[in-house]
């Protein structure tokens, strides 16, 4: 049976840029919702110092969880080779990062979408780095897992494998028990895509997901796409309450249970803080109970 895990998307400016929120304070907070994991962000400040990662790994043991995953965000598109090998050594030190931590389960991504970089050559340089990166994986014992994405926090253009079409092709060059997808449905809408049909394309590949559910503030996805150039996440766009949203979760939940998923289930809730995870760790346990309840 699956089990849940918290995302800090209310706080990533708190923990990445201000040092608002220490990672203690977090798991702390994160302690309230009683789910057993905690699903971190390579770019948190103190995470620049090697010393906290197993001292996170502590706190949160102490408080009953575990970190089974890292999220990173590489960018393996950019067209220069240099800047794409230094990408592959950051991700090396990610996926220790993701060890030390305890996690077994470190994203990759794609890569942003440049203008003067073609179809062809953004999947070939996405998928040479992550099998570059492949092999630190498995010494660690640690599983790469690649998002259907939609844009970091914190870039300029939306991720390269975006469209379901070129994150399919990308996720069938690379073949390795050291990868799999994080299956994350809202995106797809951002892409216009649908998000059953793509878990219908990769069911059997996923390994992790981000529960998410989005809605607009204002506009149209049209709106939306007209500002893919500015840096980071739109102001139209919102994560809001899971099973609130767009997305039909007992769609998404027929299809994963269908194929045995059992893995880590990322809460990556809306930004208006602790309140909406509560009401979201609650409608996913009753999800979850209902698909892969004991009976079934």
């Amino acid at each position: 049976m699956p089990q849940l895990a918290a995302f800090p998307k209310a706080f990533m400016d708190e923990l990445c840029l201000s040092g608002a929120m220490t990672i203690r304070q977090w798991i702390e907070l994160a302690a309230t919702l009683e789910v057993p994991g905690l699903e971190f962000y390579s770019g948190f400040l103190e995470l620049r110092e090697r010393a906290a990662w197993v001292e996170s790994r502590r706190i949160a043991a102490d408080l009953g969880m575990t970190i089974p995953m890292l999220c990173c965000s590489p960018d393996f598109t950019h067209p220069d080779a240099a800047f794409r090998q230094r990408q592959i050594e950051q991700q090396r030190g990610w996926i220790e990062m993701c060890a030390e931590l305890g996690g077994g389960y470190c994203r990759v991504l794609s890569g942003q979408r440049r203008p003067e970089v073609s179809r062809a050559d953004g999947l070939r340089y996405a998928a040479d780095c992550i099998k570059a990166c492949l092999p630190a994986a498995a010494e660690r014992g640690v599983t790469l897992i690649i998002e259907n994405h939609y844009k970091d926090n914190y870039w300029e253009f939306p991720e390269f494998a975006q469209r379901m079409d070129d994150f399919c092709d990308l996720v069938a060059m690379i073949d390795s028990p050291h990868f799999g997808v994080n299956y994350d449905p809202s995106n797809a809408l951002l892409a216009g895509d649908d998000p059953l049909e793509l878990l219908r394309r990769v069911k059997h590949r996923v390994v992790t997901m981000h529960a998410s559910d989005r809605y607009l503030a204002e506009g149209t996805l049209a709106d939306l796409q007209r500002e893919e150039g500015s840096v980071g996440y739109a102001k139209r766009l919102r994560h809001g309450v899971i099973g609130r949203g767009m997305i039909d979760y007992d769609g998404v939940f027929s299809e994963l249970s269908g194929v045995g998923f059992d893995g880590w289930i990322s809460i990556e809730d809306g930004v208006d803080g602790m309140e909406q995870l509560h009401e979201s760790v609650a409608f996913l346990r009753r999800k979850i109970a209902q698909h892969w309840g004991a009976d079934r």
